[in-house]
């Protein structure tokens, strides 16, 4: 994987998919993200995270107050599967590791943080 990023907590995320194989990255949307099966599952835009995961789980994060659904054009258009965590609000690796299982299937490999 070659992802680089100057934000030091979408680096902490990059990191932790660094012994998964099946993780590359790429961009979507012009933002830097992290791929599985060629699916982009995790990505930092405009300096948040940014995830995707079921419907339900999406409302739950939103309904908590620790995200809000995607809005990639800031047009109102919501993406019903795709929620941004602001970086005030943890926990960005452990979400990402959800997005993974969700998009790649299965499980994914947990590496412990430091």
């Amino acid at each position: 994987m070659s992802a680089t990023t100057d934000d030091p907590r979408f680096a902490e995320v990059v990191e932790a998919f660094r012994g998964d194989r099946k993780v590359t990255s790429g961009t979507m949307m012009a933002s830097l993200g992290l791929k599985v099966n060629g699916k982009i599952f995790a990505m930092l835009v405009r300096g948040e995270l940014v995830v995707k995961l079921p419907r339900e789980r999406v409302t739950e994060l939103v309904t908590s107050g620790l995200g809000r659904q995607f809005d990639p054009r800031r047009d109102g258009r919501l993406m019903k599967e795709w929620v941004v965590v602001p970086g005030s609000r943890p926990p960005w690796v452990e979400l990402a590791q959800e997005a993974r299982r969700f998009v790649g299937g299965g499980s994914a490999p947990l590496r412990k943080r430091r």
